[in-house]
């Protein structure tokens, strides 16, 4: 009762506030949505269902969307989608997502965010398994609170689910489009769908991007930093060699060698003297290399005309390398090389059930492999001399130690987990239905030859610090949900549902200095409570979504940095609330004009927790907005002969927010909004377009994370998000 008292008064504020708007659920319409009912197909629940009769908390946006809007990163999804929130302490395109205040703390290349990234129903759990893949895609499914018993990988905060476009059946078709913009940026991107035979097809496509970085580097010879180079490459086969039988084989590539980003030092005035905003002076100016490639099978088999059996086998390898230059100064006071090497198996296999009777079902097992090697050096003050002998050798480190040393560490990591899930429905009337679905999961992990050791600039050994280590977790966990939706007379949903999320534990990728340091964190859980309504109005021409929860967060996992030593820890925050809404509206006002609109509500609060020996009770989480929103507005301005000429805005704003939990006020970051526009024309055949784009049309400068490192090192790291972006691209169909 008292959770239902506190959960009941946030969405009551969720249901006014959005009132006030005039506008989005469902955020975009997908190219399959019936034109007059704006009904949107998703598979948020492994069924093909429309949107509303989804009993959860989920947004979908449409490839079309994301396409003409120049979403081409996953990062750039936090302004489309109410409490989805991102740090990007490891770089664009790795981002560590946040949603409803549910995060991972932690940017160890090691760690699988709460927040899990699926491409095509694969589970991508490690950095380097991201790489390119925002291009041709049918939609991207964010799906808010744990999930297990529908999903293959368990996860406490949601999961975003990237949906590529697959082929199709007696039909050559495709697309191309090129586009210039500033920053000499380049893109080029396509596909191409042809059947083979009546059986089978193949769609293959592909993106390439390039641009100068925005980062100016003042340093003479010195290129500038958070520059773009990258290309994607995907080819799928469908094969239906039989009635109810269906194959689609997905292959892709993809790779990423641009500069690396850039750190912007605080305070400015000692750190950053004479620089303008977006000036750095960074002496380290690598490329960050990041390669991908994986391989999947989704196999559907009609046993009967009820039943159905579905096979998902996928193989993933990449690596990811880069060298940082973290004091983001012309010194060697601070900077880190990283290196990750992954690769995993996952295969999940389900039954699903389509009987005509109220009983219905998915069953399902889970099996995933993931292995990791990870190397990281701390580079401090390298260039100090020590002994005071010219030079800087080798002996200045073992005398001045820890000035002047490269401090290494490398392990291997081998994770495994198997999974049994059930998901039900019962129609207990025709009105009311009941749902449920449990989960066993077994999971172990081991990290082994984990070593650290004191180097020279050289990279002579001075001293081994943690000699060759292993470590090791089993564990067993049970969840699920339970959950009631009901269908009113008008055809509109309420639904609760109560559910239980498990995060497996982690290893401490971070340790340099101490055995003392290697650690192996507790499980996370959630207990999550909801409830929500999906609702239409005015001849279905206005549809308006909402939830509200209430979470009790157990042991989120945390890396603690010293900020006097730089002495990095792994340890778990015991107790932690999280409640509030989200409310998402789409108003079409007319054949040509619709507003969208979406909202996020969200109040944290930290009930036991020691961090760097202070007490964090009742400080807010990390990446926890108490307010968000996106909204935006499409437009037809001319239909006729000469083409069809449409305008698009976008606005996305985020209330002030921590990056950390000790809540320190010098690294909070501001309330700031983010607009975008585009203007589309398309011939009246449909085959050619044009669009001029912008993006951070205001040239905001806000920071995507921050790091306190000034006790220790005189300096706060912070990364900082892009700058205004515009161009015109040009495309065909056929």
């Amino acid at each position: 009762m008292k959770n239902a008292r506190l959960l009941l008064p946030l969405l009551r504020g969720t249901v006014a506030a959005i009132a006030l708007c005039t506008a989005g659920a469902g955020w975009a319409q997908q190219s399959n949505e019936d034109a007059d009912t704006g009904e949107i197909i998703v598979t948020a629940t492994k069924r093909a269902e429309s949107l509303q009769d989804v009993p959860i908390s989920v947004s979908a946006v449409t490839g079309d969307a994301l396409s003409k809007s120049r979403v081409t990163q996953a990062d750039e999804l936090v302004t489309k989608v109410p409490n989805l929130q991102l740090t990007s302490t490891v770089g664009d395109n790795t981002p560590v997502f946040a949603l409803r205040g549910v995060s991972m703390s932690d940017y160890s290349l090691n760690q699988a965010s709460p927040v899990a990234t699926y491409y095509d129903e694969v589970y991508k759990g490690n950095f380097a398994f991201l790489g390119v893949a925002m291009f041709d895609l049918e939609r991207v499914e964010v799906l808010r609170g744990p999930q297990g018993t529908l999903y293959g990988k368990n996860t406490t905060g949601g999961a975003v689910n990237l949906i590529s476009k697959a082929p199709e059946l007696g039909e050559v078709n495709g697309y191309a489009n090129v586009g210039y913009g500033n920053y000499n940026r380049i893109d080029l991107n396509g596909a191409v769908n042809v059947p083979l035979g009546e059986m089978a097809a193949l769609r293959v496509a592909g993106t390439y991007a390039k641009a100068d970085g925005w980062f100016k580097n003042v340093l003479p010879g010195q290129p500038d930093l958070a520059s773009v180079s990258e290309y994607g490459v995907r080819a799928s086969l469908l094969l239906e060699p039989a009635d109810g039988v269906k194959f689609v084989l997905r292959g892709a590539t993809s790779y990423q060698n641009p500069r690396n980003y850039g750190i912007y030092a605080e305070p400015a005035a000692i750190n950053r003297a004479g620089l303008k905003k977006r000036q750095i002076a960074a002496n380290v100016t690598d490329k960050r290399q990041a390669r991908t490639t994986s391989l999947s099978l989704a196999g559907t088999f009609d046993v009967s005309d009820s039943l159905t059996v579905t096979s998902i086998t996928a193989y993933d390898k990449g690596r990811l390398n880069f060298y940082e230059d973290t004091d983001g100064q012309p010194i060697e006071l601070l900077e880190i090389p990283y290196v990750d090497r992954a690769s995993q198996f996952a295969q999940d296999l389900r039954l699903t059930s389509d009987f005509s009777g109220p009983f219905n079902f998915i069953l399902g097992a889970y099996y995933h492999r993931e292995k990791v090697f990870n190397a990281t050096t701390f580079e401090i003050a390298k260039d100090v001399d020590s002994d005071g002998l010219p030079g800087v050798t080798d002996a200045d480190c073992a005398i001045g130690l820890p000035l002047g040393c490269l401090f290494a560490n490398q392990f291997d990591q081998l994770k495994k987990s198997f999974a049994i899930y059930t998901d039900f429905n019962f129609a207990v009337t025709d009105s009311l239905k009941l749902r449920g679905g449990l989960r066993y999961t077994h999971d172990t992990g081991t990290q082994t030859d984990f070593t650290s050791d004191a180097l020279g600039p050289n990279g002579v050994l001075v001293v081994n610090l943690i000699p060759s280590s292993n470590l090791r977790y089993k564990k067993n966990n049970i969840s699920g949900k339970i959950g009631l939706d009901y269908q009113l007379a008008s055809g509109n949903m309420i639904y609760a549902n109560y559910s239980r999320g498990y995060r497996a534990n982690s290893f401490n990728a971070q340790a340099f200095f101490d055995p003392s340091e290697l650690s192996v964190a507790k499980p996370e859980g959630v207990d999550a409570f909801e409830l929500g309504a999906k609702t239409q109005f005015a001849d279905r021409r206005i549809t308006l979504n909402m939830a509200g929860f209430y979470y009790k967060y157990k042991n989120q996992q945390f890396i603690n940095v010293d900020p006097g030593t730089a002495a990095q820890t792994l340890l778990n925050i015991p107790s932690s609330r999280i409640m509030g809404g989200e409310a998402e509206l789409t108003a079409r006002a007319s054949d040509t004009l619709t507003i969208r609109a979406g909202l996020g509500i969200l109040d944290t609060k930290i009930e036991k927790g020691i961090v760097s020996g202070n007490n964090v009770s009742g400080n807010k989480l990390s990446n926890a907005p108490s307010l968000t929103f996106s909204g935006g507005f499409d437009a037809t301005v001319m239909d006729g002969d000469s083409g069809k000429l449409s305008l698009h805005g976008d606005l996305s704003y985020a209330a002030s927010q921590y990056f950390e939990v000790l809540n320190v006020a010098r690294l909070k970051q501001k309330s700031y909004a983010l607009l975008s526009a585009h203007i589309d024309w398309e011939s009246a055949n449909g085959r050619f377009n044009a669009s001029i784009w912008g993006k951070n049309l205001a040239n905001k400068f806000y920071f995507t994370s921050r790091v306190d490192l000034l006790a220790g090192f005189g300096f706060d790291y912070n990364h900082v998000g892009t700058p205004r972006t515009y161009g015109i691209t040009l495309g065909v169909k056929y």
